[in-house]
């Protein structure tokens, strides 16, 4: 599945990953390949996630909005 971390200034990242766990406004959550389709707010805290080649990642976030559809998690972040 694919990932894009996106704030106002930047693409902070875009590419493959296995994994990516959220700071949903109504609890974390967690979404892997084959997810269904859902749009969400954010809390503060850390979206973490791991690429593809088996690394672990963390982004610190203050909030923002996150898309999930066809195996695309599109993250906007505050």
């Amino acid at each position: 599945m694919i990932l894009k971390v996106i704030s106002a200034e930047d693409i902070l990242f875009q590419g493959e990953v296995k994994v990516v766990h959220l700071p949903g406004s109504m609890g974390a959550f967690t979404v892997l390949p084959g997810h269904a389709s859902l749009v969400s707010t954010l809390n503060s805290g850390e979206i973490r996630y791991t690429s593809a080649d088996g690394s672990d990642h963390e982004v610190s976030v203050g909030g923002g909005i996150v898309d999930v559809d066809n195996n695309i998690v599109s993250v906007c972040i505050y």
